[in-house]
Order: C-alpha cells, then sequence, then structure tokens
C-alpha cells in the first residue's frame, strides 16, 4: 500500500510514530540489502546458462520510467531507471562496473553495426583504452569527433560491450526475451509465445482467410511441441528436419490473404533467434518466467503509483528482488528479513546459495518448457 494510507493505519492502531519515523523504517539505513541484491545479478550472471529478460513502466517523482527485470529459475533482479535503451540495458548487465573499453569485441559490434568507417579507424587507433566513468568517455567522443547523436549510441553501446566482456561475461550465456530491441545483444533467443502472437492479432475476413489463419496457427503449435521433444533428445538428424520444416511453414504465401504472408516473412527473419534452442536445447521456449517475476512489480506501480525518492527508488528494486529471489531459492522471505535485522545471519548470502546451487545441480536442471 502506499505510505500515506500505511501511516494512517498505524495512527489508527494508536501507534504513536511520525511520517518521518515511517519513512525512515521503509528507505533509511538499508545499504546492506542494497548491496546483497548486487551481489545476486552479479553471480547469478556468472553462474547462469540463460536469463530471461523483461521490462515494464514505472513512475518515479510523477515521470515516467522502466523497471528492467534479469533472471531465471535461480534469481530475480529489478532496477528501475528513465530509459530502457540498449545503453542502459548494457549498463545493467555490467553489473557495477562503470568502465568503458576499446577491444576486439567492441570494435566488431561497431562494424557490424554500420559505424562509418571514417570513425572506426579513428577508434581502431585507440584499442585497448579504458575509460573509467561516462563522463570521461563523453570527452573522448568529442575529442574523437564522434558527435551525431546516432554514432555517439553506436560507440557507447560498444565500449560497454568491451567493458562487459572484459570482466568476465560469459560468451555462451543467452538472453532470452520478448524481440523488445534493447535486448538484441550477445547470444539472443526469442520467446515463442511472443513469435505466435503477431498471428493471433491477425483477423479473416471471409472463410478462406480465416482457414488459411488456423491451419497456420495449428502447424506452429505443432512446431513448437517437435521443439519440445527436441529439447529431451536433441541429434543432427532431428535439427535437419526441424530446420525444413521451419523453412516448410514460414516460406509459405497467400496471395489472397496478405497480412498472413507479411506475419510469416517476419517471423523467418528471426529464423537464427527462434531456433537457438537448436544449438542451446537447455534454453526455454518462452519468457513467460519473466514476465511472470515482473507482474508484482506492475501490481505494485497499480496500486502505490510512483516512488518519490532516490531510497524509495532503491528500496522498491532491492526488496523486490530479495524476496523473488528467496522465492526460488526455497527460502522464507519472512525468515530472510528476521535473521538479516536481527544480525543473526543464519541465512548465507543470497548470492552464495545462488552459487551453491548452480554448482549441485547443474543450470541446466532448472530449465523449464
Amino acid at each position: 500500500m502506499t505510505q500515506p494510507l500505511l501511516f494512517k493505519q498505524l495512527i489508527e492502531l494508536d501507534i504513536d510514530i511520525s511520517s518521518g519515523q515511517l519513512n525512515n523504517i521503509i528507505v533509511e539505513n538499508k545499504e546492506r540489502y542494497h548491496s546483497e541484491k548486487d551481489e545476486i545479478l552479479r553471480v547469478g550472471l556468472e553462474v547462469s546458462k540463460y536469463i530471461h529478460v523483461d521490462d515494464t513502466g514505472a513512475r518515479h517523482q510523477g515521470k515516467n520510467g522502466y523497471c528492467t527485470h534479469i533472471g531465471n529459475e535461480l534469481f530475480a533482479w529489478f532496477e528501475s531507471t528513465e530509459s530502457k535503451s540498449r545503453i542502459n540495458f548494457l549498463e545493467l548487465l555490467s553489473a557495477g562496473n562503470t568502465n568503458y573499453l576499446l577491444n576486439d569485441f567492441a570494435l566488431s559490434y561497431l562494424e557490424g553495426q554500420k559505424l562509418p568507417k571514417s570513425l572506426l579507424a579513428i577508434l581502431q587507433t585507440h584499442k585497448g583504452e579504458s575509460f573509467d566513468r561516462r563522463d570521461q568517455w563523453n570527452e573522448a567522443l568529442e575529442v574523437f569527433g564522434i558527435t551525431k547523436a546516432r554514432h555517439i549510441q553506436i560507440a557507447t553501446e560498444g565500449a560497454l560491450i568491451g567493458s562487459i566482456t572484459d570482466h568476465g561475461w560469459n560468451p555462451k550465456l543467452v538472453i532470452i526475451s520478448d524481440d523488445a530491441g534493447q535486448f538484441n545483444v550477445f547470444v539472443h533467443g526469442l520467446c515463442w509465445i511472443h513469435a505466435e502472437r503477431c498471428l493471433a492479432k491477425l483477423v479473416g475476413f471471409n472463410d478462406k482467410q480465416r482457414e488459411a489463419l488456423e491451419q497456420v496457427r495449428l502447424q506452429l503449435w505443432d512446431f513448437y511441441h517437435v521443439l519440445k521433444a527436441y529439447k529431451e533428445g536433441p541429434t543432427e538428424n532431428k535439427k535437419d528436419e526441424i530446420l525444413e520444416r521451419f523453412d516448410a511453414i514460414f516460406t509459405q504465401k497467400f496471395s489472397y490473404f496478405q497480412t498472413l504472408t507479411d506475419a510469416l516473412k517476419g517471423l523467418y527473419r528471426n529464423k537464427e533467434e527462434l531456433l537457438l534452442v537448436l544449438e542451446h536445447p537447455h534454453i526455454p521456449l518462452h519468457n513467460n518466467l519473466s514476465e511472470r517475476d515482473i507482474r508484482d512489480d506492475v501490481k505494485k506501480r497499480k496500486i502505490s503509483g510512483s516512488t518519490r525518492s532516490e531510497f524509495g527508488r532503491m528500496c522498491r528494486d532491492s526488496f523486490a528482488s530479495l524476496k523473488k529471489t528467496c522465492g526460488k531459492l526455497g527460502i522464507s522471505f519472512w525468515s530472510y528479513l528476521q535473521d538479516r535485522h536481527s544480525g543473526k545471519n543464519i541465512i548465507p548470502p543470497l548470492f552464495e546459495v545462488i552459487r551453491q546451487r548452480a554448482q549441485e545441480y547443474g543450470h541446466e536442471q532448472y530449465s523449464t518448457i
């Protein structure tokens, strides 16, 4: 509930407390919780073979913002920011590291993003250089003559990728999303549930169109079940059959239903990301976990509106992360709070439990279909 309503309830219970005292209890002196929350992400990225990502609206001080979720069956981590750009996402993946680095990964990204060759050549001469903070990086860009907004964006994304890879990023870690563009970095897989929605939104205006649409949707779900079966026992022969079947379904053309043809063409363009499971059978085929995890944040937004202070926003993200992670690890959140507040510290740091679970069971056992 909102803080004013909580204060009103306490007063009605004859509890002598001021609104300032209540605010201090809720948001002040929570550094140890913020620190443990940050370690959850760092260790979670270190031990995981895949992560789910998603974002939702999160107002702060009366202005629109966004809350990003990163997690899987081992952990959940939330962070609210003003942006939902790829730069913002890469800064979150940096897990506390603030430097910008021009290395091979960075330069390869810049080349792939079609940064003008003249600017790429300038940056190549500075390969290996690291810039500790955003202001230092921005000053360097100005010196390099990179001044257009689009070029600054690409260069910054590349330097962040350089930093992330330099700090031990697992090159095989798969990022699963609903096809929001900001998440399409590193090894990226798409959610089949979201992919099917482009067909579910179509409307047939006669019997022939409706029949074609129903037939294609049945083909898609049959194909989805084939992928589920492949996850249980992947082989090269099955992989070849799946590739052929994918092409047969998503290259169909309907002269009498152009929007259906276009939708299939759009899905075919995402072939590599939709079929990433062929190379990584341990990954889920959908992004439902992230949508479930972030639902709590949506409920808070609808009930409480926006946060008003930086400490308030930090606490909302930290305690959402800790609570959700406790649930995934089978730890009572109430017991966790009592343990930390009392100073007993019988319950190990959550990031240690995450690392232990990953080592004991192997992360592939957490994969869901």
